[in-house]
């Protein structure tokens, strides 16, 4: 299972194909597909901007809880 399968999951969930990603991240589809398969690393503001736009939180996407919420 890829490292970061919520966040293809939740792209997925939102009709958006990884280049529509790269656009809203201001990276390439190569280097979001290479978010998506775990290959490199996330950077945190992008890991941040991810769970902005889903309404989810870092944790989450992470896989450290199975609670999307985010704590207020």
């Amino acid at each position: 299972m890829p490292l970061y399968r919520r966040i293809r999951d939740l792209r997925e969930d939102h009709d958006l194909k990884q280049r529509e990603m790269g656009v809203i991240l201001s990276c390439s589809q190569r280097v979001y597909s290479n978010y998506e398969r775990g290959d490199i690393d996330i950077p945190s503001p992008i890991l941040v901007k991810l769970a902005d736009l889903y309404g989810v939180s870092v944790d989450y996407l992470l896989n450290r809880t199975d609670n999307p919420k985010m704590a207020r």
